[in-house]
C-alpha cells in the first residue's frame, strides 16, 4: 500500500487543496481531496487486469469549486430531500434554504458539506490506508441547529474495497444524514451509459414520491414494476419502461429510496454488474435505505480527459436514511442526532471481477 499527497489546486480565495491516492498492492487506486471530502477517482481492473476509472468526475479544483453535479460528494448536514425544507425538532420549527426547484430542500442547502475544505490526515497501514477528512459544521449553518463535528473516513485495502466510515458528535439536538454521492460506471467513466449494467437492490418496498421528489409517506412495493430489482435487472430494460410506472417518469428515470429488507443490520444492500467488462460492485451498509439514481438530468462538459457527462452516464447508490425522515416518523430509525450520542455508520464498495 502507499499514499501520495499532491497539491490539486486553489480555492476561489487562495487556499491549497490536495489530493490524496492510496494504491493497493495490486495498483488499483481511489483519490479524494480536501475541497468537500470528494472521492474524484476509482481505478480498478476488469477480468483481463485492465484498469479504468469507474468513478466520474473532473480533473480540475476549478470544476470542483463550481456546479459539478454532486459527482463524488461527501453529502450534508442531510442527505437528499427534506419537503418544503421545514422540520420541527423539540417543539422548535426549522426552515432550511429551498435549493431544489425552489420547493424543497436537497443535499444540505445552497453551501453543502461538498463546498468545504475539509482538514486531511493520512494513516498507513499494512493491507490498507486511509485518508481522514475533518470539519466542524458550525451551529446555524444552512439553519440547522448545533455545532457538528464531522469525521469522514476513506479507506483502500488489498482486495479494493473502499470502506467509507462517517462519524459525528453534536451540542445541539439536530439532524445528520450523511452519504456520498459517487457516480459509477464500471465500464469506465467515458463509456458514455450505464444501460447495460446489471443492478440488484435487496428491497421489497420503496418510498413513493411525489412529483417533487418528496416522499409520500407510505410504502409501495416494488413487484410487477420496473423497480423490481430483487432478481436484477438490466438498467437499460428498466429505463424502456418508464412509461409503464408512473413512479419514474417525474424523475425520468431511477431517483428512488429503497427501504432494504435487511434494516439496520450490515449486510448487502445491492450488487452492480457489468458483463462485458466483468467488474462487479457490491455495497455494504449497516444504513436502512439506499437512493439509486441514474444520471437523468446530467448534462456536464469538461469531465475527466474532456468526457462529456451526459444523460445516464453514471449510477448513484447513496447509503442513507429515508428522504423526508423528520417528516415521516414511521419511517425506519432517525436522523436526529442528540448530546452524548454519536453518529457512526459504514459502507463498503467492493470491486469484484467475474472470471
Amino acid at each position: 500500500m502507499s499514499i501520495c499527497i499532491k497539491p490539486f489546486g486553489l480555492t476561489k480565495d487562495g487556499r491549497q487543496v490536495n489530493q490524496y491516492t492510496l494504491t493497493n498492492k495490486t495498483g488499483a487506486s481511489i483519490s479524494v481531496i480536501e475541497w468537500g471530502a470528494i472521492l474524484t477517482s476509482i481505478i480498478v481492473p476488469d477480468r483481463e487486469g485492465n484498469m479504468a476509472d469507474v468513478a466520474l468526475g473532473f480533473d480540475s479544483m476549478e470544476k470542483y469549486g463550481g456546479g459539478h453535479g454532486a459527482m463524488g460528494d461527501t453529502v450534508g448536514r442531510y442527505g437528499n430531500r427534506i419537503g418544503k425544507g421545514k422540520f420541527t425538532l423539540d417543539g422548535v420549527e426549522y426552515q432550511l434554504a429551498l435549493n431544489d426547484h425552489g420547493v424543497n430542500h436537497l443535499h444540505g442547502g445552497n453551501v453543502g458539506f461538498s463546498a468545504h475544505l475539509w482538514e486531511g490526515k493520512a494513516i498507513e497501514g499494512k493491507h490498507q490506508d486511509s485518508v481522514a477528512f475533518h470539519r466542524v459544521s458550525p451551529d446555524g449553518e444552512e439553519n440547522y441547529p448545533g455545532n457538528l463535528d464531522v469525521t469522514v473516513t476513506y479507506t483502500w485495502d488489498d482486495d479494493n474495497n473502499l470502506i467509507i466510515r462517517y462519524e459525528a458528535t453534536t451540542d445541539k439536538p439536530t439532524l445528520c444524514n450523511l452519504t456520498n454521492h459517487t457516480y459509477f460506471n464500471l465500464a469506465g467513466h467515458d463509456h458514455g451509459t450505464i444501460r447495460d449494467h446489471e443492478v440488484f437492490i435487496d428491497a421489497d418496498v420503496i418510498t413513493p414520491v411525489d412529483e417533487g421528489l418528496i416522499p409520500t409517506g407510505a410504502y409501495m412495493p416494488v413487484a410487477y414494476t420496473p423497480l423490481d430489482l430483487r432478481e436484477g435487472l438490466l438498467l437499460g430494460d428498466g429505463l424502456d419502461a418508464i412509461d409503464t410506472c408512473p413512479q419514474m417518469q417525474p424523475a425520468g428515470g431511477y431517483d428512488h429510496n429503497f427501504v432494504l429488507r435487511k434494516g439496520k443490520a450490515v449486510g448487502m444492500c445491492a450488487c452492480v454488474v457489468h458483463e462485458e467488462s466483468g467488474r462487479i460492485m457490491e455495497v455494504i451498509t449497516d444504513q436502512p435505505a439506499v437512493q439509486l439514481y441514474t444520471a437523468c438530468t446530467t448534462d456536464l462538459e469538461g469531465g475527466k480527459n474532456g468526457a462529456h457527462y451526459g444523460q445516464y452516464s453514471g449510477l448513484c447508490l447513496e447509503t442513507q436514511h429515508c428522504p423526508d425522515d423528520p417528516n415521516n416518523p414511521q419511517f425506519p430509525g432517525t436522523t436526529v442526532l442528540r448530546p452524548g450520542e454519536k453518529y457512526d455508520t459504514t459502507t463498503i464498495y467492493a470491486f469484484r471481477v467475474d472470471d
